[in-house]
């Protein structure tokens, strides 16, 4: 029973790596720390912090959706991280066209491994 755990993993660290993205966008934004992950400077970051706490926002949600889905009976958890993780690489191909092929790697690269993993039952 140990394969269909490596989904499960990736799930669940997807959906840390989404709080941390929101801690990121909401809390450390105009921080050195946030400069430097997302490659802002200090006047940009200032400008466009109350976008990013709503963009942090949405990444909670997306956090929440796929970690609430392992409290949940196992025929609506599946239903769940089907959509929380096509949501996340959706997000980060969109990203990836729109803002830099980095996003699209961080962000889609994990859920898309993460779907095929999953729906495979590994």
């Amino acid at each position: 029973m140990a394969g269909p755990m490596v989904g499960q993993i990736l799930i669940f660290l997807i959906g840390l790596q989404h709080l941390g993205f929101a801690a990121l966008e909401m809390l450390f934004w105009t921080k050195p720390i946030g400069r430097k992950v997302f490659r802002t400077d200090e006047a940009f970051a200032e400008k466009s912090k109350v976008l990013a706490a709503n963009q942090g926002l949405y990444n909670v949600f997306l956090a929440a959706g796929l970690l609430i889905s392992f409290f949940l009976p196992i025929e609506a958890a599946h239903y769940f991280r089907l959509f929380f993780l096509s949501c996340v690489a959706a997000a980060g191909i969109f990203g990836g066209f729109t803002v830099s092929a980095r996003l699209a790697m961080v962000q889609a690269g994990p859920a898309l491994f993460a779907l095929f993993f999953y729906i495979m039952g590994i």
